[in-house]
């Protein structure tokens, strides 16, 4: 009995000690290697942020640390090059043990603040882990009088465990403006995150400027009005609807994140989901006579682009418009729910089926999807495409990302293709997070926050080398019910702090309680920044707090 007592009384006191030091440390996503240590570094009056060199990339970091202290303290840091100062802010270059591209240390003690990285992004990493050592007051938009501005003293070693770190938006669907974007970047970046996976081309609505086909931002922006209420429902608002950000404005937005590390994916939706193409230039189709209008319904349609060859000089056109705008690596092309009715309807496809040796349409599609894939390919760039470009055959340089489940994943990873994991029971944020009949109307399903922390990205049964191609994990934001920003932020945030943690750090440093712990100290991180979380303190300017009359009961 006396062991026993001893054995719940140390059980006791450990936990005491992780929550305590979960609250004093509440470093979102959790580092690799935390080593608390005594004392406290406070910020001077006069601050000074040293540099190792006059590189613009790190100097730029060092002005966004400076401008977040200068709001938020009032008082306004020196940047300057130096390897060590009294109560200074010092960044190394990293010697000794590779940090990687974005790995970082971080030294806080009485007389001096460290990060040492090896490149600039590493810096920028660090700078995320220092803010969240400071009160929460140092996110805040405008000078907070009264704060101790002092950071517990401690030594962090950190690198993310995956290379892909993603937060995807649908703006097809409803369309969200540039401020919104830029906040939406922050975010990402804030936690660790470093790609933004924007979805600008859908059935509802085409997003994008593109110069040689003016017609698609037309016609193919605007949708005569938008289903109210459940799907289910068959209810129209009967508003015009329409939006699309000019190429002046997606060269602001990529510039933005790329001033914080976070990579700008484009996705232009292909064959499927391209009605809003086919009400611009209908000749792409089934039929050049046939007239389609924007769609106004959720849900997948029937109409699809056909593999005409005046289809692929398009697309060409196109992508080449994208890639000029967006200096990613990778470009999404889609490739998921399409319809095969017209095209085993039309003399065409099936024509060429035969000459081309496909034994069905989903080789069809497959062929489709390796015609644009070769184009990419040409331009330097690598294609990415949902799983279901793997029916068929798998394009030969294309990476997969896996949402039906973790197979498509699996059997890109098996094949030798890098697959990117983001399965919609764990990652989906436009799932419900709570009891439906307490929330907002959303598409369905049911994804907690612990559910979606608890997601393990590699599959137990890849192998080592197969296991190497699954570069990372990703949380989608489907925009079908979320009309308002402030709704987007309800359903996304704090799940997708847990998938950041997910992407960042090591798996046997996973804990849900300690996860929770530092979370709760982080949401008055996102107050300061007013971001509408779910289980956000009440507020009149968040449009979405729940239980609220307008819920769904």
């Amino acid at each position: 009995m006396r062991i026993l007592r001893v054995c719940l009384l140390l059980l006791v006191f450990s936990t005491q000690l992780l929550m305590a030091q979960s609250a004093k440390y509440a470093i979102l996503p959790r580092p690799a290697l935390l080593t608390e240590q005594p004392g406290t570094y406070t910020l001077p009056a006069t601050v000074s942020i040293l540099l190792p060199n006059t590189n613009a990339e790190i100097r730029g970091v060092a002005g966004l640390l400076a401008d977040q202290l200068t709001r938020a303290t009032g008082r306004t840091p020196k940047i300057g090059q130096g390897q060590s100062g009294k109560q200074a802010i010092v960044f190394a270059l990293g010697k000794g043990p590779k940090l990687g591209a974005e790995g970082y240390n971080l030294r806080v003690t009485p007389r001096q603040i460290t990060i040492t990285a090896e490149e600039p992004k590493g810096f920028f990493y660090g700078v995320q882990s220092l803010l969240q050592l400071f009160p929460a007051e140092v996110f805040s938009p405008s000078v907070v009088k009264g704060v101790s501005w002092a950071a517990p003293c401690c030594y962090v070693e950190d690198q993310p465990r995956y290379a892909y770190r993603g937060l995807h938006l649908d703006v097809g669907r409803h369309f969200f403006p540039v401020s919104f974007i830029k906040k939406y970047i922050d975010l990402i970046a804030l936690h660790k995150q470093n790609t933004f996976h924007w979805h600008l081309t859908e059935d509802q609505g085409w997003r994008i400027e593109i110069k040689k086909y003016p017609k698609l931002t037309q016609i193919g922006s605007q949708r005569k009005e938008t289903m109210l209420g459940r799907y289910g429902d068959n209810k129209y608002d009967g508003k015009p609807y329409g939006g699309f950000y000019t190429q002046d404005e997606i060269r602001e937005v990529v510039k933005y994140a790329q001033e914080r590390f976070v990579t700008v994916i484009p996705e232009i939706e292909l064959p499927g989901h391209s009605v809003a193409v086919l009400a611009a230039y209908p000749e792409l189709g089934s039929n050049p006579d046939k007239i389609v209008p924007v769609g106004t319904k959720w849900g997948v349609f029937d109409d699809v682009l056909f593999p005409r060859e005046e289809t692929f000089t398009f697309l060409q056109d196109v992508l080449t418009e994208v890639m000029a705008l967006f200096p990613s690596q990778y470009i999404h092309i889609g490739g998921d729910e399409c319809p095969k009715k017209q095209w085993k309807e039309s003399r065409f496809c099936q024509d060429l089926m035969k000459k081309e040796g496909l034994k069905d349409e989903h080789e069809l599609q497959s062929y489709f999807i390796r015609r644009i894939d070769q184009f990419i390919t040409s331009k330097g760039r690598k294609m990415i495409g949902w799983d279901e470009i793997l029916e068929g055959g798998l394009s030969p340089n294309a990476i997969v990302m896996s949402w039906r489940g973790t197979e498509g994943g699996i059997a890109a990873a098996k094949q030798k293709h890098d697959a990117i994991m983001t399965p919609g029971g764990f990652c989906y944020l436009d799932h419900y997070q709570a009891d439906a009949k307490t929330q907002p109307i959303a598409i369905g399903g049911f994804t907690t926050l612990e559910k979606s922390y608890g997601y393990e990205p590699t599959p137990e049964n890849l192998t080592p080398d197969e296991a190497k191609h699954i570069i990372g994990v990703q949380g989608n934001v489907w925009t079908e019910y979320m009309r308002t920003p402030e709704y987007v932020e309800y359903m996304v945030w704090p799940r997708a702090i847990a998938l950041a943690e997910v992407g960042w750090t090591p798996k046997e440093r996973k804990n849900v309680d300690d996860f929770l712990q530092r979370l709760t100290i982080h949401k008055k991180r996102l107050d300061y920044l007013n971001v509408n979380y779910f289980g956000a303190p009440i507020n009149n300017k968040f449009e979405y707090q729940w239980p609220a009359p307008t819920a769904q009961r």
